[in-house]
C-alpha cells in the first residue's frame, strides 16, 4: 500500500519527502561574513595621565595589610593595599603585586603566604614593609601561622593563612589568588580599629 502511494505521488509530480525548512533569520545572519578583528591602535586609546589615575583612584579608601611568606635566610614580606576577599566556597582571597616586585618571587617560591591585617596604630610597621630591600623583619615580633608557617605578625587585628591557588596577569601587576587554610583575629588589637589608606595618607576610625 505504501509503495503504491509513493508511485502515485511521483506520477503526479508531488514531493515524496518533507520540504527543506525555510532559512531562519538567525541562521541567515550567521552566514553574513563577520568583520575582521584587529588590535586597538595607540592613536585610538584615550589619553590617560598616570598621575591623574593615581589621584582619582586615591579617593577610594582601603585597608592595609602586610603579605608575608617563609624563607631563608629571612622571611619575605611587603605592604599591600590591594587585598580583597574573593570567594566563600571555596574560601579564597586575592591580592595584587607589581610584576617588578623583588619580594613576589620569594613568595612564589614558598607557595604560601599570610595576610596580616594592620590596625590603626601600625602605620610605622606598614612603612617598614613598604621599603625595598633590607631586612624588613628586623625588630618585628612574629610567629609561624598554623597551617603554612608563614610569619604571623604580632598584635595585628586579623590574619589569613593561605596557600597560593592561582596567579593571573593584570597589566603591570599580578593577581594572586590564595586558598585560605586558617585564619583568626586578636580581639584586643581589633578594638583600635583598622589602619586605612586614603589619598596618600594613613587614617583610621573606631568601630
Amino acid at each position: 500500500m505504501a509503495a503504491t502511494a509513493v508511485r502515485y505521488l511521483r506520477s503526479v509530480g508531488a514531493p515524496t519527502t518533507a520540504a527543506a525548512p525555510a532559512t531562519s533569520a538567525s541562521s541567515a545572519a550567521s552566514a553574513v561574513p563577520r568583520p575582521a578583528l584587529r588590535a586597538v591602535r595607540d592613536d585610538e586609546r584615550a589619553p590617560l595621565d598616570p598621575a591623574e589615575f593615581r589621584a582619582v583612584l586615591g579617593h577610594f579608601a582601603s585597608g592595609v595589610t602586610v603579605i608575608t611568606a617563609p624563607g631563608e635566610p629571612e622571611p619575605a614580606g611587603f605592604a599591600c593595599q590591594s587585598f580583597a576577599s574573593l570567594s566563600l566556597d571555596p574560601p579564597l582571597v586575592a591580592f595584587m603585586v607589581g610584576r617588578t616586585s623583588t619580594t613576589w618571587p620569594r613568595i612564589a617560591r614558598a607557595g604560601v603566604f599570610c595576610v596580616n591585617v594592620l590596625g590603626a596604630g601600625q602605620g610605622a610597621l606598614c612603612r617598614g614593609f613598604a621599603v625595598s630591600g633590607g631586612d624588613k623583619f628586623a625588630g618585628v615580633s612574629y610567629g609561624p601561622a598554623p597551617a603554612t608557617g608563614a610569619p604571623r605578625l604580632a598584635d595585628v587585628p586579623a590574619w589569613i593563612d593561605c596557600t597560593v591557588h592561582a596567579v593571573h596577569t593584570g597589566g603591570d601587576h599580578l593577581i594572586v589568588v590564595g586558598k585560605v587554610e586558617a585564619l583568626g583575629t586578636d580581639p584586643a588589637a581589633a578594638r583600635t580599629g583598622p589602619l586605612l589608606f586614603h589619598r596618600g595618607a594613613f587614617g583610621h576610625f573606631r568601630p
